[in-house]
């Protein structure tokens, strides 16, 4: 296994389109590293280079020590698995995952170990003799993925594996995927739009936003303290809430009177945003104690836990993430408060994070 060094990507298209830019990545010999983004953000486009699939503009990449700017995919000793699984048709799972192994001329005996081994790590036993169709889709991506194992690559690169499989498929995959590369140590690049495949995955997370790098940092990182106001807003689910304030005696203050803690060291010389998770606020009976005047738009209700979303002072979006025993009907008079720590605060000219 080896680390990933890519130092200021860019990628332009003939017609002007920029795709990547000016992208630096630095991924740890034996790290799982995902990329986080909506589409066209420019993750997909950032690994393809890594594999060697696209050529950049401009910029260095590094696997290892090997400087593989000019080197073509078959030389990257990379082992990627996509979004489709990509498996022969015709063969069996034996054979497709020999497939790549006869290809390189290894001897049988070694093939025969190495497909083994992968279908012992993947559980791949009684789906031996069955081809692609008679394969559910979470094991046709069990077996993509052993097909990538037996090769031993130095890193493996994976693009949305999981977009084709429901939700149930998913979490068994994430849960596959993570214990696998936790029992090989392998060094893993993994891109995806969904952010409980990020969170839940991820030794760190890149969010990328229009080409560029917002922020890099572990799970609890990005989700304490958002770089930047896409990330607070493309991080949780549902998201932060967004809420204006000022800063007057002593606290940060919302339009209809949400007090909140401000940080130490607060500049007051700048247009605020304060970022508050619904999980830091709480709906409540109306007068309830240091809770301001709030009016219920709607609830969500998922079992273990309801979504309010409530209209404060003008703010008709500010979500609330409260336990499924306090019940309250959509347009009741309530009250809101505020019963988290600090809050992250942000310079509505820049985007940037100031405390």
């Amino acid at each position: 296994m080896a680390g990933i060094e890519v130092t200021a990507l860019h990628k332009r298209y003939p017609d002007g389109t920029v795709a990547v830019e000016q992208v630096d990545l630095s991924i740890g010999h034996g790290e799982l590293f995902v990329m986080l983004g909506p589409s066209g953000c420019g993750k997909t486009t950032t690994l393809r280079a890594i594999a060697g699939l696209e050529r950049q503009t401009t910029g260095d990449i590094r696997i290892g020590d090997t400087l593989v700017n000019d080197l073509p995919p078959a030389e990257r000793d990379i082992a990627m698995v996509f979004q489709f699984y990509a498996l022969y048709p015709h063969l069996k799972t034996r054979d497709n995952l020999a497939f790549p192994l006869r290809a390189e001329g290894l001897p049988k005996s070694e093939v025969l170990k190495r497909v083994d081994e992968a279908a012992r790590l993947m559980r791949l036993g009684p789906l031996m003799d069955r081809r692609p169709r008679q394969l559910s889709g979470g094991e046709q991506q069990r077996v993509a993925l052993a097909r990538a194992l037996v090769r031993r690559p130095r890193a493996f690169l994976m693009d949305e594996p999981l977009t084709n499989l429901d939700a149930e498929l998913r979490a068994d995959m994430r849960t596959e995927i993570k214990h696998l590369q936790g029992e090989l140590g392998a060094t893993m690049v993994y891109v995806t739009h969904d952010q409980v495949e990020a969170m839940s995955l991820g030794h760190r997370i890149a969010i990328l936003n229009k080409g560029r790098v917002e922020q890099i940092g572990t799970p609890l990182e990005v989700y304490d303290r958002p770089a930047s106001l896409f990330c607070a807003a493309f991080i949780g689910s549902p998201p932060m809430n967004l809420i204006e304030v000022e800063v007057a005696d002593g606290a940060l203050r919302a339009q209809g009177g949400l007090a909140l803690t401000p940080p130490p060291g607060l500049s007051r010389d700048c247009h605020l945003v304060a970022g508050v998770r619904p999980e830091a606020l709480e709906v409540t009976a109306p007068g309830a104690e240091r809770s301001v005047p709030a009016r219920v738009v709607s609830a969500e209700w998922l079992g273990d836990e309801i979504i309010y979303v409530v209209d404060h002072g003008g703010q008709h979006d500010v979500r609330v993430r409260m336990p499924p025993t306090v019940r309250f009907a959509a347009d009741a008079q309530v009250g809101l408060r505020h019963t988290g720590g600090t809050p992250v605060v942000y310079d509505v000219s820049t985007e940037e994070l100031v405390a």
